[in-house]
């Protein structure tokens, strides 16, 4: 089963890089793309105006803030594996 991440507009190298590891990724725009996601990666400074900053997903919310595109494929590979 394919996981669905969604990550902010501006993160298109970790879009990619999640891409290239074989995840379905769609663009996070509002509450309800968060809901159809396995996992989110936002900026940080997007996470209240998002909504994200409440449960709105079962998975994780990361914060990719000062991380590289591997270190977040790395965080969403251990938290599904």
């Amino acid at each position: 089963m394919s996981r669905i991440i969604g990550v902010e507009e501006s993160l298109s190298n970790i879009e990619e890089a999640l891409k290239a590891k074989g995840y379905e990724v769609i663009q996070l725009r509002n509450e309800e793309d968060a809901k159809k996601c396995d996992a989110c990666i936002i900026t940080g400074q997007d996470r209240d105006v998002m909504g994200i900053s409440d449960p709105v997903i079962e998975g994780p919310v990361i914060d990719a803030n000062g991380l590289s595109a591997n270190d977040v494929v790395q965080r969403v590979e251990k938290y599904f594996h």
